[in-house]
């Protein structure tokens, strides 16, 4: 009888003792990783004074306020307008994109293409970079341009937002008809 005592009292300190974990949430939790706002069929404007500089629109908009960053989706289209004139002067589309709210920097992924229309200019990749500060834009993928005198190809490249002045950094083809 004193071994049934021992062994029962034994076990119930064995197991009172035991660390009990709390309940950890996973990174993959839905909750955790959910945008603070959410809105469809966004339009932004990007002026300066009285000067209109950009019109954003997007299908649909995510802000994440802990990772201060908005991502667009759903066709994004962004009107770039030059200080002289009142309809675009360049048009970039892409399947989505980011923002980094403190940079305010836009990154497009996905069938990205921009045309300038007083340049009669358009540039094709797969993710481009839109530097706010700079107001130029720049890839280190893949990127096609062709204006009405030649067809570039390469490898990265650096540009102003109107494709007036422009470099590829690794040429991989030139086409003149």
């Amino acid at each position: 009888m004193n071994y049934f005592f021992i062994i029962l009292l034994v076990s119930l300190l064995v197991t009172s003792c035991q660390e009990r974990s709390s309940s950890t949430r996973l990174k993959d939790d839905p909750f955790l990783t959910a945008p603070a706002h959410l809105s469809y069929n966004v339009e932004v404007l990007f002026t300066d004074s009285a000067y209109t500089k950009a019109i954003l629109r997007a299908g649909e908009g995510r802000i994440f306020e802990d990772r201060q960053q908005t991502t667009l989706g759903k066709s994004v289209k962004v009107d770039f307008f030059s200080r002289t004139g009142k309809a675009p002067s360049a048009k970039l589309t892409s399947d989505s994109a980011f923002v980094d709210d403190h940079s305010k920097n836009m990154t497009a992924i996905g069938n990205v293409r921009i045309h300038s229309d007083s340049s009669r200019t358009t540039l094709t990749t797969s993710r481009l970079l839109w530097v706010n500060s700079t107001q130029r834009i720049r890839s280190d993928e893949y990127v096609r341009i062709v204006t009405p005198t030649e067809t570039i190809e390469g490898i990265g490249f650096e540009s102003d937002q109107y494709l007036t002045s422009y470099r590829i950094f690794q040429v991989k083809g030139v086409h003149r008809p």
